[in-house]
C-alpha cells in the first residue's frame, strides 16, 4: 500500500508567510504521514545561508530552527533549478539538507501528492 504524502509548495519569501507551511509538514509527520516542501520562485531567497536565521515573526522560533526541525523529523526538502537560476543563485549553495531539482519533478510530486497546498 502507497504512503500518504501532502505536497507543500513555498512561492513566497515574506517572513509571514514561512511558517505554515513548516508547520503543517511537521504536523503531517507526527500523523504518519509523509511531507514534501518544495521552493519556487522567490520562495528560494529563504534558502540562502543566513537568509532563514533572520527570518522570525512574534514568538515564533526564527524559521531556520522550523526547517531544521521539519528536516529532523523527515520532512524532504526541494528547491527549483530554474527559480535557482532565474535568481541569479546558481553558483549559492544553499541551506544544508536541500536538494536542487528539476521542474519536472515538481510536476511528478503534484502528480503523485495525496494533497498539494501552495504557500
Amino acid at each position: 500500500m502507497k504512503r500518504k504524502f501532502i505536497l507543500y509548495v513555498q512561492t513566497s519569501d515574506a517572513p509571514e508567510r514561512q511558517y505554515a507551511p513548516l508547520v503543517l509538514a511537521q504536523t503531517a509527520k507526527a500523523m504518519d504521514v509523509d511531507a514534501v516542501v518544495y521552493y519556487l520562485g522567490m520562495g528560494l531567497k529563504v534558502l540562502i545561508p543566513g537568509a532563514a536565521e533572520k527570518l522570525q515573526v512574534g514568538s515564533f522560533p526564527a524559521v531556520i530552527q522550523m526547517i531544521t526541525q521539519a528536516q529532523n523529523l523527515g520532512v524532504t526538502f526541494y528547491a527549483c533549478e530554474a527559480s535557482k537560476q532565474l535568481l541569479g543563485l546558481d553558483k549559492v549553495e544553499l541551506i544544508a539538507g536541500v536538494k536542487v531539482v528539476g521542474a519536472g519533478t515538481l510536476n511528478d510530486l503534484a502528480l503523485d501528492a495525496d494533497a498539494t497546498m501552495w504557500f
